[in-house]
């Protein structure tokens, strides 16, 4: 059965989500340096996220993220566990914006070197998501991918933003 639903397949368009998860610890660096130490806290929009806690979510779901990849390889028929990002950033107030970006970081090259043993076949491996149906291996790096495009063009609006 193909996938039911991805939201951030959307974000991608023609880029291999390869590329995209293997540049994304760059960009957040270098938007983080644009936006700055005084503004990194400060939301974008009133009940909007501020750059800093996108960062601290990023580096919440890349653990998510590394959770679904080896759970996936790991047992047939596995189902992931969805997570609401609402009831987890209440906490990203009282974390540092730098610290998320070195964990998200470090997180992600041990992904991708997670990625880079993964066989053809361990690509197609189905997995089933409770909200989205069944999905593979793939489809949750594709996942990925979409969702770090996602925020990094947060950050850029707020990396471009005169005044906050």
């Amino acid at each position: 059965m193909p996938v039911t639903t991805n939201p951030y397949a959307v974000h991608i368009g023609t880029r291999q989500p390869r590329d995209v998860i293997e540049t994304t610890a760059l960009e957040l660096r270098r938007f983080a340096e644009r936006i700055g130490a005084t503004r990194l806290t400060t939301p974008r929009a009133p009940g909007k996220w501020s750059a800093r806690d996108i960062l601290c979510h990023l580096a919440d779901s890349e653990i998510v993220f590394a959770f679904r990849l080896r759970q996936t390889l790991a047992d047939d028929h596995h189902v992931i566990q969805p997570f609401d990002q609402e009831k987890w950033a209440p906490v990203y107030r009282s974390l540092d914006a730098y610290a998320a970006l070195a964990t998200f970081d470090q997180l992600r090259k041990w992904n991708l070197a997670l990625l880079g043993t993964v066989t053809p076949s361990q690509l197609s491996k189905p997995v089933m998501h409770p909200e989205r149906g069944e999905m593979t291996f793939e489809t949750i790096v594709e996942t990925m991918a979409g969702h770090d495009l996602n925020h990094v063009k947060q950050l850029e609006e707020i990396a471009g933003a005169r005044s906050l």
